[in-house]
């Protein structure tokens, strides 16, 4: 179902999270619950991937995980302010750790000039730590920008696990 470089990063999360006993949780938006996916095709991952949410919708973002309305209204849904908000936001929904967020406009349309088709908005946060955010511009269709965007969460997870 996923390539091998991302099983194979996904293996090596959770063996650093393993190794340092952290909980996992998920915050997708453009890529609707591939990380989660990747992670969970792992056999053996429920001991330490707690759950993801898809908030999809800019209402989920606000519902589920309690990213004001207003940030979306003002910077919208594809940006550092809401990446940062979703990550911070599992972790004061989840009794998790580490949690990584993405949100961006995987196409066909959706793009803007100020925010292209192929843009994402990466954001990992660990408790005690401040939250990291990447910024990306993917080329490629649809399917290509959300593969790439697993690869930069996972990363990110990783990096997060450390």
């Amino acid at each position: 179902m996923f390539p091998a470089d991302i099983l194979r990063l996904a293996e090596q999360v959770l063996a650093a999270a393993r190794a340092q006993q952290l909980k996992i949780a998920t915050a997708e938006s453009c890529t609707g619950g591939l990380v989660a996916g990747a992670l969970t095709e792992i056999a053996g991952s429920s001991d330490v991937v707690e759950r993801g949410f898809v908030t999809y919708a800019n209402a989920a973002k606000t519902d589920m995980i309690g990213v004001p309305a207003g940030m979306i209204g003002a910077h919208g849904a594809v940006s550092e302010e809401v990446a940062c908000a979703m990550a911070e936001g599992v972790l004061a929904h989840a009794p998790v750790d580490l949690a990584v967020a993405i949100t961006g406009i995987a196409g066909p349309g959706g793009g803007t000039p100020s925010k292209p088709v192929g843009l994402v908005h990466f954001a990992c946060a660990r408790r005690g730590r401040a939250t990291a955010h990447e910024r990306h511009v993917f080329s490629g269709d649809r399917s290509a920008v959300r593969r790439a965007a697993v690869r930069v969460a996972l990363a990110l997870l990783l990096l997060g696990a450390a």
